[in-house]
């Protein structure tokens, strides 16, 4: 993965729009952060697979990024913390979001096809 270029990202965030597409989308803060730390509150989100279409792609230039996607019906799926991205060999656009210490913290997925289980 390389580092969010935000033009880069911006146009294939456009080439995925007006499509159906399957979106990933993950957050943790790890899942046993509580084990190593009772004071630290686990939370976490996790969609796989869900079929979308999005009107408009947006990826903000303050650092960590915001990526958004603007569906047709008004509503809104946004990633914040976005660090860095990749078109993989299966022209699926992978972004990820990774904390000070380096562990992933976020990941937002788009591709045309099902993603594996």
């Amino acid at each position: 993965m390389e580092t969010v270029n935000l033009q880069k990202l911006q146009d294939l965030l456009n080439s995925f729009a007006n499509k159906d597409v399957y979106i990933h989308l993950e957050t943790t803060n790890g899942a046993y952060a509580s084990h190593f730390d009772e004071k630290v509150f686990n939370a976490g989100t996790f969609i796989r697979n869900v079929l979308i279409r999005y009107e408009l792609g947006k990826v903000t230039p303050d650092v960590p990024h915001r990526v958004g996607l603007k569906l047709s019906n008004g509503g809104w799926v946004y990633a914040q913390g976005i660090t860095h991205f990749e078109l993989d060999d299966q022209n699926r656009l992978l972004m990820a979001g990774h904390g000070y210490d380096g562990k992933l913290a976020i990941a937002l997925e788009i591709s045309e096809t099902p993603f594996a289980y």
